[in-house]
């Protein structure tokens, strides 16, 4: 009897497993994940899991069965037929997909052969090779994202010539911009654990129909990781532990994430944690951007001291902690629920650009740095599966985020810190569709945002600890909303032409009451109540199996927030920027042409040119208050100044990026930017517009065999000569090296770097780079700080 008992229990295992089937890619042999499983009248259906896996238990042995997946051959067969082929099905790529599957353009999947923007992408298995510090220089390795630092806890990214609140974040579908996003650099993309991203994907150029407001330059959006279900009747654990050290800022970075899931429950845990120290420079490159002395406050009084180690920028480091939390619960194939808990923090970070400026020939900041940078994202997702009369797909997102930051100044000798305090909260609720006709896509939903800002200004004397109320940055309570409908449609006119066009409409209301206890504005509020309607036009067409162009049109807009109308700040020494109540809009109109030539996967060659003109620009011009030009601000006399609609700009540049296949092991890769850039002055002439990068790219070359992955590179950047710097710019030498005529210009700069990745064993991968080899010193364009010297990087993953 109990052997009985034992063989029945065998062969319910057996059986169990039989079920199981696997979904593999033909021609790289890797599992297929999230391909659809369905019977002839999707009575029956599930998905491949993550290792390509399926359940087949609830079809019958003779029911045919249909395969289905974005970048591959739909096909399908009998269960019986699938267990007589070892319970694995081959599935070819599709010759027409030239590329993968992104969601950035709509929301949902599309094929980028079918949609009319460039898009950038980097799945996982590139970041982990990459090996970023942080999302910042994540999005810097694409080679098409130029990034700005003004400190090391910083990256400040650009994008076809615009940047800071005319470039947007998403976050898992979720919009990170605030209504304090301001026309300064931005540092908030730090705040993303780039070792819990499991995608980036980059949308080159305006993408306000999909995403509204700032939506101008680019999108950058962030994927982060996803717990995966169980395709078995047991739980699927999984999991991955990291740690990483540097040489030139004696990084040490520890993460892990921890992956939980049954059939219907998931869950997964990430947290990581890094602790910086200063940051070492090259050794060979401009003597203007060694540091030579710092301060110290000792014995009660600030003193300048000599650096004995001019080469490390004191004082640069910081730490930081990001959490992750996800649970998922997917009752059956048509609803998916899912909560998300994101939580970011550093330390205090010292703003290194304003530490080595001078006053009389003095350093003139003892103190200047930022408080914790705090933000906080829960999001509830449900996802709807269907063939509905009004959508095939369905999505649901209610979000809430928390965003904290604050500046802290003091002058060297001075007794008084200055201090400002900002938060916001941040509401979102957004529906989104998808309804297939035929061949064709229709995509529609509504959005509603509404951001509330704290803000508060304190000033503390450092010898008694006295704290007096002062000026805030914001005028506190303030509130900006947007409400929104948009719609896009995806026709495909013939087998080998895609015409996607669409259109967005948006309000904007923006609600302020200004303080006049430290300041007598000639105003008490700002209600702006605005629209912008938006739309896009672009077409995708294979002319052959060799060739694909892409022709693209599409305006954008970006609608004044608290920043632009009510904020004031010291912009440089001796100039203050006050409320301006009656800003409108900024509205952009783009065009841009490109074509991929695919030479049997030999040599790929991808190329866009674009041109994008800015209209109504939101601009910083000279300003009065009742006839006042002048007035003082933190002991200061200073020029008044606010942000206007006074200006227009143009953008122009060309892409061109190329991959040469050597050989089945060996292939080269390579990226190339030309951005060119004016902005109108006050006095009508016209100006370099001051985010419209100098020359940069890259080059890989990549080998890689079996367990072993070597990767030499190298990254370059071209010259700003004076005359090619914005007068911004030119107002801020300091951050500069100095011509043979005495006048600030950005030096070009190359590095020469080397990575290498081989697997030990199954579990663990071992990561070692070496970057900037030869040494140089070098500031990417407007930063504030040197970049790093030569650096060996050393990182080990397991994987379970």
């Amino acid at each position: 009897m109990r052997i009985l008992l034992l063989l029945a229990s065998l062969f319910a295992v057996f059986s169990s497993y039989a079920q199981d089937i696997t979904v593999i890619d033909e021609a790289t042999k890797q599992p297929i994940f999230n391909v659809a499983v369905f019977n002839q009248d999707k009575s029956k259906s599930t998905l491949t899991n993550f290792d390509g896996n399926a359940d087949l238990s609830e079809f019958s042995t003779n029911e045919i069965i249909f395969f289905r997946h974005v970048s591959h051959t739909e096909t399908h067969a009998t269960k019986k037929q699938l267990l007589r082929n070892k319970n694995v099905l081959l599935m070819k790529p599709d010759e027409n997909a030239l590329s993968e599957v992104v969601l950035s353009v709509s929301g949902f999947e599309q094929s980028t052969r079918d949609i009319p923007q460039k898009v950038v992408s980097m799945g996982r298995e590139e970041i982990v090779f990459s090996n970023p510090q942080t999302s910042a220089d994540l999005l810097e390795s694409s080679g098409q994202v130029y990034v700005q630092k003004s400190q090391l806890g910083g990256g400040s990214p650009m994008i076809r010539g615009f940047a800071t609140n005319r470039l947007l974040i998403t976050v898992d579908g979720v919009r990170m911009n605030t209504a304090i996003f301001r026309g300064g650099n931005v540092q908030n993309v730090i705040s993303i654990d780039p070792l819990s991203v499991r995608r980036t994907e980059v949308i080159l150029g305006p993408g306000s129909v999909i995403y509204g407001s700032d939506a101008i330059g680019g999108v950058m959006n962030f994927y982060t990781l996803k717990p995966g279900f169980s395709h078995k009747k047991e739980k699927v654990v999984s999991g991955n532990a990291y740690t990483r050290y540097a040489t030139a800022n004696e990084e040490k970075t520890g993460h892990f994430d921890f992956s939980v899931g049954t059939e219907k429950w998931a869950f997964l845990t990430s947290a990581s944690y890094s602790d910086f120290e200063d940051l070492r420079m090259g050794s060979h490159g401009p003597e203007e951007y060694l540091r030579h002395e710092y301060v110290l406050r000792r014995d009660g009084e600030d003193v300048t001291v000599p650096n004995e180690h001019p080469k490390v920028q004191v004082p640069t480091g910081y730490n930081q902690l990001n959490l992750l939390q996800k649970i998922r619960f997917r009752p059956n194939y048509e609803w998916d629920y899912s909560l998300g808990v994101l939580y970011s923090t550093t330390s205090d970070y010292p703003r290194y650009d304003r530490l080595y400026r001078k006053r009389n020939g003095e350093l003139r900041a003892a103190e200047w740095y930022y408080g914790p940078q705090r933000w906080m994202q829960t999001n509830f997702q449900i996802g709807k599966k269907g063939n509905g009369n009004y959508y095939d797909e369905a999505r649901l997102t209610a979000a809430y985020q928390f965003f904290e930051e604050s500046r802290n100044d003091r002058d060297l000798g001075g007794e008084t810190l200055y201090q400002t305090e900002e938060h916001v909260d941040a509401y979102s609720f957004n529906l989104d569709f998808e309804k297939e006709f035929s061949e064709n896509k229709l995509f529609y939903g509504i959005e509603y945002l509404l951001n509330e800002v704290g803000s508060h200004g304190r000033e503390t004397n450092i010898l008694n600890k006295e704290t007096v109320a002062g000026p805030s940055r914001y005028p506190d309570g303030s509130t900006w909303q947007s409400m929104a409908v948009y719609t896009s449609f995806q026709w495909k006119l013939k087998e080998d032409l895609v015409l996607q066009t669409g259109a967005r409409y948006n309000y904007i209301l923006l609600d302020a009451e200004f303080d006049d206890t430290f300041y007598d504005f000639p105003f008490e509020e700002a209600n702006i109540n605005t629209g912008a309607l938006t739309g896009s036009a672009g077409l995708s067409w294979q002319q052959s199996a060799v060739l694909n162009w892409k022709l693209n049109f599409s305006t954008a807009f970006r609608a004044p927030n608290i920043d632009d109308a009510g904020k004031i700040f010291d912009s440089a020494p001796g100039l203050v920027v006050v409320p301006n109540p009656g800003l409108e809009p900024e509205t952009a109109y783009n065009a841009e042409l490109g074509f991929q030539l695919n030479l049997e996967n030999v040599l790929v060659l991808d190329v866009s040119g674009y041109y994008t003109y800015l209209d109504n620009a939101m601009v910083r011009r000279d300003f009065d208050l009742d006839g006042e030009t002048m007035i003082d601000y933190q002991g200061e006399p200073s020029r008044v100044q606010a942000i206007q609609n006074a200006a227009r700009a143009y953008v122009y540049g060309f892409e061109a990026g190329a991959k040469l296949i050597f050989n089945g092991d060996l292939h080269l890769v390579t990226q190339i930017n030309l951005t060119e850039g004016k902005e109108e002055q006050a006095d009508g002439s016209e100006a370099p517009l001051r985010h419209a990068a100098p020359l940069f790219g890259n080059a890989h070359l990549v080998w890689q065999k079996e367990n072993l992955k070597f990767d030499l590179y190298g990254e370059y950047n071209g010259e700003f000569n004076y005359d090619e710097l914005a007068p911004t710019e030119r107002d801020k030498p300091y951050l500069y090296a100095t011509d043979a005529n005495g006048n600030p210009y950005s030096p070009e700069w190359y590095t020469i770097n080397f990575t290498t990745q081989y697997r030990v064993s199954e579990n663990w991968l071992a990561t070692a780079s070496l970057e900037n080899i030869t040494d140089q010193r070098y500031r990417t364009y407007s930063s504030g700080m040197a970049a790093a010297g030569r650096n060996l990087i050393l990182a080990f993953r397991y994987s379970f």
